[in-house]
């Protein structure tokens, strides 16, 4: 098997407690030889509170990156990938706890140069089912089962990444899609459209608190977020011409039932010059069309 080298790169805010309970782990899985870890960045996405002391007193073995102002969720994982000096970019959030063996599992798979990804299992979930519905992209976990599945997409907070297809795809799109939600659905789908494989890993065991470095954040301006990032993935990377008349028949329909639905349609306007120009870029890289992405999932 091919010698690979591993980075784990960490994206942080205000995550000191979290750092503190998570990061041993972490920590044990970089001195188990077999995981092929060079590397643990951590980026700090200008924390007020003591992570980054933290840090640089308990963890030595950790690089640690600050953001001199907060830029985001995307924004942090790109710079700790920009600054990565593996072959596979391991994402974890700092809410996500690793089996001390858990990365051995997914090196193999990166044998296969068509491989972009390996989403880790994280107890209670399975791969992760993509569908196209009443004109709108939409996910749903797959049941846990004992063998590798493709999957949708593969999760940004625990989930492997080779660096190169990551670094040819631009990264997360920050520019888009921050502060946070869809970044990692967007990256998967787009490398998707290229003819990249994803794949979920029930051997990868992980333990994923969901949420928890989100229960700061307002409950609406979250949903805000989630529903303006989703409009924004489908408009800059659903090229099929019949899908895309399905998703304007669709959000005609949005909304008529719901009106105030036009609020996250002008916060997605607002973004228009780019998602375009996202958009032009997906017409012309991509090989793989949306309805035989989707076909996967049915």
């Amino acid at each position: 098997m091919k010698d690979f080298k591993v980075s784990i790169v960490i994206p942080n805010y205000n995550g000191e407690e979290l750092l503190k309970s998570n990061l041993p782990q972490v920590v044990s899985s970089y001195k188990n030889k077999i995981n092929k870890i060079i590397e643990i960045i951590v980026v700090d996405d200008a924390s007020d509170d003591q992570s980054v002391k933290l840090l640089k007193k308990d963890f030595p073995e950790v690089k640690v990156i600050v953001h001199k102002k907060n830029r985001g969720f995307s924004a942090s994982v790109n710079t700790g990938a920009r600054m990565s000096k593996g072959d596979l970019i391991a994402l974890l959030n700092t809410d996500v706890v690793p089996e001390k063996d858990f990365l051995v599992h997914t090196l193999h798979h990166f044998e296969n140069e068509k491989v972009f990804a390996v989403s880790f299992h994280e107890k209670g979930y399975g791969w992760a089912r993509g569908f196209f519905s009443e004109g709108f992209i939409n996910h749903e976990k797959g049941k846990e089962s004992k063998s590798t599945h493709e999957s949708f997409w593969v999760n940004g907070g625990s989930g492997i990444f080779r660096r190169s297809q990551w670094m040819k795809l631009g990264g997360m799109d920050e520019k888009l899609l921050s502060p946070f939600y869809w970044e990692d659905i967007d990256i998967s789908y787009r490398a998707a459209k290229r003819g990249w494989l994803l794949l979920w890993e029930p051997k990868a065991k992980v333990v994923h608190e969901h949420e928890l470095t989100m229960r700061k954040i307002p409950q609406g301006y979250k949903r805000r977020i989630q529903e303006r990032n989703q409009l924004i993935v489908i408009w800059k990377n659903i090229t099929s011409t019949q899908l895309f008349k399905k998703h304007l028949a669709g959000l005609s329909k949005r909304l008529a039932k719901h009106p105030g639905y036009i609020r996250i349609v002008f916060a997605a306007i607002l973004k228009i010059k780019d998602i375009l120009r996202a958009r032009k870029r997906e017409l012309r890289e991509g090989r793989v069309s949306d309805e035989a992405i989707f076909a996967k999932f049915k």
